[in-house]
Formats: structure tokens, sequence, C-alpha cells
């Protein structure tokens, strides 16, 4: 009995070992197509560098897990304690977050010993040691790189996007752009449980606890909007049109600052309109037509709200989305696929019934109209990690998904994202809802 005991626990540390470098590896394949100089580029406040993000996120694996739990760690560099810290107060000192592009040293040779280095000694914990704390942090550590992943796509995008030159990150792989056609699929009202399950598997502190929820009946688009559906509200005045608008959201569109350049806000981020009347749009892959048949992308809640509102409907509660995706399979355009662009989707076997609702999952985050708040006996993770999520439930939205630009293992029904309204740098849509008396 004990020998198979031991051979399960060492099985465990294994796949925990290995779960670990994969996504270790994942995150450095995410940077095989960059140049050095696109290491260091920070275009705005709110976008980090990718030579910060590989840092961080060993800095994470550093400060929580190795300094803690290994006798035997060396630091690497004491210096790395403030420099590649988030935000986690708790900890220490921490350099501004608007300057992390100014960091020219450490060099990015250095960062990659980092790398090492703490992989070295994560290799050497998970192999000689398995406990219930330990095996949480990880999870939390592989989920935290995860995040950065795709953080680390968006931002870089911000960083190209702005660049005249328009330039390709990488050749992607090519997507489906067909999308059916747009109706409503009806909800019952009632009580609902909303929020992780206490025996789901890792969650963040914020999908918790488990609590139930009072819906009205409710109608839910089966799929996105689509460009060409959004080209529609532009080419109809709907940036012009200060009825449609939130009064803050219609401040903003008037007057926006994005980058170095004030400008108005005529079209969804990194869209332009030549002079033939044709919409392009930079992607990672570089610029091209925007394709009428994909999902709408980088649009603000505010943009996303303005646009329900000129079709006659309203942005979802997050407790109506979750109530709508909750048992079904997450699947769709991820980060894994390569594409690194919303997609669409399209069905190939015509005896496979479609399901009622499409892209749920993968593609584009979705808006959601609630604000990012604890759920009843919220409780944050215990010590410095409870400054993880908890202290930054004020003044933003929720939104659900996942993307293009998220790993598929990351995402589940009852994650939650959240941003503030204006943001649109990072791969989000919309779907549409209202009450069921109200179609």
């Amino acid at each position: 009995m004990r020998a198979t005991q031991q051979h399960t626990q060492e099985s465990c540390q294994k796949t925990l070992l290995d779960r670990y470098l994969k996504v270790r590896q994942q995150t450095l394949a995410l940077c095989a197509p960059l140049e050095v100089e696109d290491y260091q580029i920070q275009p705005m406040d709110d976008a980090s560098p990718p030579k910060w993000h590989l840092a961080h996120v060993s800095w994470f694996f550093e400060t929580f897990i190795l300094k803690r739990q290994l006798p035997s760690y060396k630091v690497f560099h004491p210096a790395y304690e403030m420099l590649f810290n988030s935000y986690y107060n708790g900890v220490g000192e921490l350099w501004p977050r608007t300057a992390r592009g100014l960091l020219s040293r450490p060099t990015l040779e250095e960062v990659f010993a980092y790398r090492r280095h703490v992989d070295q000694y994560m290799s050497e914990l998970l192999s000689t040691r398995d406990t219930s704390e330990l095996r949480f942090m990880v999870e939390l550590g592989i989920n935290h790189e995860q995040q950065h992943q795709e953080l680390l796509l968006t931002d870089l995008k911000y960083n190209l996007g702005n660049n005249p030159l328009k330039p390709v990150y990488l050749e992607p792989v090519p997507g489906f752009s067909t999308l059916s056609d747009l109706c409503f699929v009806e909800f019952d009202g009632g009580e609902f449980e909303i929020g992780a399950d206490p025996g789901a598997g890792f969650i963040f502190d914020n999908e918790s606890p488990r609590h139930r929820v009072l819906l009205r009946s409710f109608v839910l688009a089966n799929r996105p909007v689509s460009n060409g559906e959004y080209i529609e509200f532009i080419e109809d005045g709907g940036y012009e049109r200060a009825e449609l608008w939130l009064s803050d959201a219609w401040n903003y569109c008037r007057a926006n600052r994005e980058g170095q350049h004030q400008k108005r806000w005529t079209s969804p981020l990194y869209w332009s309109c030549r002079d033939d009347g044709s919409y392009w749009q930079y992607t990672l892959g570089g610029e091209r037509e925007v394709d009428l048949n994909q999902p709408v992308c980088h649009v603000s809640a505010y943009e996303a709200d303005a646009y329900a509102n000129w079709r006659g409907y309203r942005l979802p509660t997050e407790f109506e989305w979750e109530r709508a995706a909750s048992g079904l399979l997450v699947e769709g355009n991820f980060i894994e696929t390569g594409c690194y662009h919303p997609s669409g989707r399209v069905i190939t076997d015509t005896s496979v019934k479609k399901p009622d609702l499409e892209l749920m999952f993968g593609d584009v985050w979705e808006w959601t109209s609630s604000g990012y708040t604890a759920y009843p006996g919220f409780k944050t993770f215990a010590g410095q990690l409870g400054e993880y999520n908890g202290k930054f439930m004020a003044n933003q939205l929720v939104l659900r998904g996942g993307s293009c630009a998220t790993p598929q293992t990351h995402i589940r029904a009852t994650y939650r994202n959240f941003f503030y309204p204006p943001d649109r740098w990072q791969f989000s849509g919309i779907r549409l809802a209202t009450d069921m008396d109200h179609v």
C-alpha cells in the first residue's frame, strides 16, 4: 500500500512539473518571432514590454514559491524583487508601471538567464516536495503565466499596430470567416447558481463562492456581433449620435487619448477607412481588409453599449452570460490555433445540428454590463496574494468567454475577466441581449 501511495505521489509531482514546464515553454514560443528591439517597447502606460512580462512571471514563482518553500534557493538578483513586482504592495517597493519600457537593463539575455534560473530551482522543488499548499501555489503561478501570455500578445499588438510600418508579428494560420445568421435564444428566468463549484479544480478567488441569483427571463444572441454589422452602425452615424452613448462614453469618444495622439473614436481600434470606402484593420499578421463575417473586435464597453442601444438591445449581465454558457464545451478559437485573430465559425458536417449558442468561448472576450464586484461571502487569497484580484473591484466591468489570445486550458464558464469601460486594446467584442418581454 505504501509503495502504491508513493508511486501516486511521484506521478502527481511529475504531472505538475510537466505542466509547469509546458506553460513556461509556451511563453518562450510566443516570443520566438520577435526581434530584439520588440522586447523593450512600451507604447502606452497599460501595455508592458515583452521583456518585462518574461521577467515578471518568473518573479512570481521566485517570490511566492521558491523564496518560501526551497531553503537552498539562491536569489538571482536582489533588485529584481522591486523591478518586476507588478502591484503587490505587501511584498515591498515596486518600479512604476509607466516606466517599465525605460529599463534597458537587465538585458534580454539576462532576463532569459533569470527564467532558466527559476526553472532549474522550480524543477528541483517539484521533484522533491508535494504538499497541497505547493500544488495550489504552482497552479496559481501557471494560470498567472497564462494570463500574461495573452497580455504579451495584446500589448505587442498595440506596439506594432501603432507603428506606421504595420509590421507582421507572425503569418497566422488561416481562420474561418463564416458566421450563422443572427438570431436570439430564449432563457427562462428563475433562481440559478452562479460561480465556481468548490470541487471544480483550480479557480481564482473572484469566481467564488457559488451563490444563487434571481434572473428575469431573457434572450441572448446566438453569436457575437460581426464586423459587417458593426460597419452598419458606423455608416449610420453611430459615432456622431450622442443619444446612443452614456455621458462619460460620449466625452471619451469625442476626445480620446490613445498612445501619444489626441483623436476621436470613429471605429474600433486598429481600423482605418480608405478613400474607396473599404475598411482595413491591423492584425498580428499585418494589415488586411476587414472581413465582414468575423466577430468585431477591439471595441470598448462604451462602444459595445452604444452599438447595443443602436440595435435596440443591451449587453448581457455576467450572470445571464454564465447561465447561458453553463454546461457548454469550452471549445473555439484560442491561442493554440495560432490564428491570433477572431475567426468566426464554420460547420463542415451538415449532419451535425448547430448549437443554439455559438462562439461563447474563444475569438473575443464579451463585454457584460456587470460591474466587477465581490460575490456574497467573497474571500481573497490568503496573505499577500489577497492583492491578486480583490483590490481591483472598483470602476471596472466584467468580460466573459476568453479570446483568440487566451490559452484554452485557462478558461471556463465561471471565469471573470475585468477591464475599465474605455479599454479596447484587448480582444473584446459584443454579444447582444434583452429581456424576454422586450422581444
